[in-house]
């Protein structure tokens, strides 16, 4: 049965914790998921949490390691000695394993690694430490089932019960030649349906989708979402299978990427949370701020420059807000629509052709918008016929450069290796404000001639 996190029960733990009631706590708290013993030390003072986690046995609470906020468990693991981590370290998969050993200094990282008792299970994790934790390499985990593709059904299913009983889940079969050269994968049907006698290779399915141990998490995160894979297996240059990615590491590539884009989107330059410290949080928001403050510079020496507007046409500064607000949201628009095409690698056709379908979108959504605000300029606020003129076509083509620079920057910042996310934010909003004044007062200009 499911049980519930209640402020009651927040309120017995820490009960239990205070009179030291280590029997009760320990039946209180370990039937429920990892997941959820993760929320709950949340809630407790960082003294009880460590006080918990000594308290329970390796095999709950490495699961429980994985499951807490990075920035929680960086100060768990402070507080733990190498030989405390290590016995963490043993009895996690890993790819689970060295998330966890990464986030330590080296000298740390070094003794934890002398103490694991495992000797393959340490040698495996020195083996992925060594690639960057962005690419397949730093992803995958190294178990697995594998059988070759000479061996017969029944030596095959030998081979498979081996393996199995070493590993908590068996995900996919795969099947590998002589040197490990990954050919495809075993379904259980087949091995049912076949008689022991039967070569592998007779029975297999060729068709599998690897990764290469280079490719980035991104890359991996759209493979597996295009071809609805729960588990993708990992080769090296020349084939070899070397590991496995599952569903659930890349499930966190994208929250990660997710968290980061909206960031940039919102003007924030760090990864940051709520509870960060005051200091971190000005680090991340300030470059921004300071952006915003040259484009409002930008935009208000563009109107210093049209001063004369204000004895002549004093009415054009009250559509200015309306001018610079429009010119933001639409380059907005059509940078969020590009930058989500990216990311999901769904972008189609030439940059030419998306230009030109995002011209043809804007005008028509500028011609629209323009003769909304024609009319309420000129018959609800009674102005000049040649004022509504001027403010409705000086819409029109701040709407129209606004799309192009929303499409257009995105595309380039990808072309050069840098977060289209980027162009979502601040940064496109600042820039198509600036333009459309300078659009707008440039047109009132020309028109009416101050």
């Amino acid at each position: 049965m499911q049980q519930e996190l209640t402020k009651e029960l927040y309120d017995r733990i820490k009960a239990l914790i205070a009179d030291q009631q280590e029997s009760e706590l320990r039946t209180a708290i370990e039937d429920f998921h990892p997941a959820d013993i993760a929320e709950i030390l949340d809630e407790l003072s960082f003294d009880q949490a460590i006080y918990v986690i000594k308290l329970l046995d390796s095999e709950l609470t490495s699961d429980i390691l994985t499951e807490l906020d990075e920035d929680i468990r960086e100060k768990v693991l402070k507080n733990l000695s190498s030989k405390e981590i290590a016995e963490e370290i043993d009895e996690l998969e890993t790819d689970d394993a060295v998330d966890i050993i990464g986030e330590l200094s080296e000298l740390k990282k070094a003794e934890v690694i002398s103490h694991i008792e495992d000797v393959e299970h340490a040698k495996d994790i020195v083996d992925l430490l060594r690639f960057d934790p962005d690419t397949a390499g730093g992803l995958m985990g190294k178990e697995l089932v594998k059988v070759q593709e000479n061996w017969t059904n029944l030596t095959c299913v030998k081979e498979m019960r081996r393996q199995a009983s070493e590993y908590d889940r068996v995900h996919t079969i795969y099947v590998v030649d002589e040197h490990d050269v990954l050919k495809g994968r075993l379904s259980l049907k087949s091995l049912l349906t076949t008689s022991t006698h039967t070569p592998i290779k007779e029975v297999y399915n060729p068709k599998v989708r690897s990764v290469n141990i280079a490719d980035q998490d991104e890359e991996i995160a759209n493979i597996m979402q295009k071809y609805d894979l729960f588990v993708v297996p990992v080769v090296d240059e020349i084939g070899r299978l070397v590991g496995q990615i599952t569903l659930d590491d890349i499930v966190d590539v994208i929250k990660d990427e997710a968290e980061k884009d909206y960031q940039l989107a919102a003007g924030l330059t760090d990864d940051v949370e709520a509870d960060d410290s005051i200091w971190e949080l000005t680090r991340a928001r300030l470059p921004w701020l300071v952006l915003g403050l040259f484009g409002g510079m930008g935009a208000a020496s563009i109107m210093g420059g049209f001063g004369d507007a204000f004895d002549s046409h004093p009415e054009l500064f009250l559509f200015t807000p309306m001018i610079a607000a429009m010119g933001g949201n639409v380059g907005v628009q059509s940078s969020a629509i590009i930058v989500q095409a990216l990311a999901n690698g769904n972008l189609k056709g030439s940059l030419w052709t998306r230009l030109v379908k995002e011209l043809s979108l804007s005008l028509i959504n500028a011609l629209v918008v323009s003769v909304l605000i024609y009319f309420f300029s000129h018959l609800i606020q009674g102005y000049q016929t040649q004022v509504s003129i001027v403010v409705a076509l000086s819409l029109t083509v701040v709407i129209i450069v606004a799309a192009l620079i929303g499409t257009f920057v995105p595309l380039f910042l990808n072309k050069r290796g840098i977060d289209p996310a980027l162009a979502t934010g601040p940064f496109i909003t600042t820039s198509n404000d600036i333009f459309g004044i300078f659009i707008y007062f440039f047109i009132a200009k020309t028109m009416l001639g101050f």
